[in-house]
């Protein structure tokens, strides 16, 4: 059985990641230190011969030297290691900007420290990048060959730049060290395990539906975005990793709505008796996201299957329980 890293594997998105690679037949190293993610999202797995956790900062060298450690043995008394999927970061605007420092550095010193694993073990490394690389986008949809149009000095910089900046040191050492790597850029994602408190749009509102309570939109709701359920992106990723393909893939649905379309969609699926306000729209803030899919349809076969109104239902049942 081969061996899987996944960094942020107790979050939304790598928990659901072990869940698949468990399936697939793999060996999965989680490393995490819970700085978003929960042991809730993977308390399930525990008991399982084939799933290691591992709580640690990978970006802190110094302070957690005997946990990075622990993460080299591990992979060592394991026999190496064949595939690294880093997603450790903080994803939301609330918790990349509580500490904008320390969420630069998860981007940039996680990934210089996960990249010389990857070099030593011969092993393929997946970066997750994000859609926020394009900033507010000139073109539209937006294509893996724009490159962006980001505030370096705003109050989203931190995880747009720090995101770029970890593109930027996968493709130095493909090309310096030939480490095999690849790039997902991720557009707006959701499904169960969404942290409630997150800030991200599609829990608030569901939460706030639910609740009875306003639905807050920032901005006059024209702002689109395009809404990608979990599962669908997972298979990309997982394609992306087994793919020959190298460079940055946009993976995300391609299908776009405003924030006020979507914000009806949720009063409508709950029967909510919420009310839509709406407040200002943050610094910064993108008003059009959209992601140009026809290379990871290209290079990967890939594209979404599951629609809006059945990944909302599917989400708002797990915020019921």
């Amino acid at each position: 059985m081969d061996t899987v890293l996944v960094t942020g594997g107790a979050g939304f998105l790598g928990s659901h990641l072990c869940d698949k690679l468990l399936a697939s037949g793999f060996k999965v190293v989680c490393a995490d230190n819970l700085y978003t993610g929960t042991r809730k999202n993977i308390h399930h797995l525990k008991g399982n011969d084939n799933f290691k956790f591992i709580d640690v900062d990978i970006t802190k060298k110094f302070q957690n030297t005997s946990k990075l450690l622990a993460i080299l043995k591990t992979i060592r008394d394991l026999g190496g290691i064949k595939y690294i999927y880093n997603l450790a970061c903080p994803a939301s605007p609330k918790h990349y900007q509580k500490d904008p420092i320390y969420t630069f550095n998860t981007s940039v010193d996680g990934i210089k420290f996960l990249i010389e694993i990857a070099q030593y073990y011969s092993a393929k490394i997946l970066q997750a990048s994000t859609s926020e690389i394009y900033g507010d986008p000139i073109s539209h949809p937006q294509k893996e060959s724009d490159w962006g149009n980001v505030n370096p000095v705003g109050i989203r910089s931190c995880y747009d730049e720090g995101k770029r900046a970890a593109e930027c040191i996968m493709y130095d050492y493909n090309r310096m060290k030939n480490v095999d790597v690849r790039t997902i850029r991720i557009f707006n994602t959701y499904g169960p395990r969404l942290n409630k408190d997150d800030g991200r749009v599609v829990s608030n509102f569901i939460v706030q539906a639910l609740n009875n309570e306003n639905i807050t939109i920032y901005g006059d709701g024209s702002q689109t975005r395009s809404f990608c359920y979990v599962d669908d992106l997972l298979d990309g990723m997982v394609k992306l990793m087994n793919s020959n393909y190298i460079y940055p893939v946009n993976i995300g649905n391609p299908d776009e709505f405003t924030v006020k379309q979507l914000a009806e969609m949720v009063i409508e699926l709950t029967d909510s008796k919420s009310e839509i306000i709406f407040q200002d729209l943050p610094k910064d803030d993108p008003t059009r996201r959209r992601p140009d899919i026809s290379l990871a349809k290209k290079e990967l076969n890939w594209e979404p299957k599951v629609k809006l109104k059945e990944g909302l239902l599917k989400t708002i049942e797990f915020f019921k329980k």
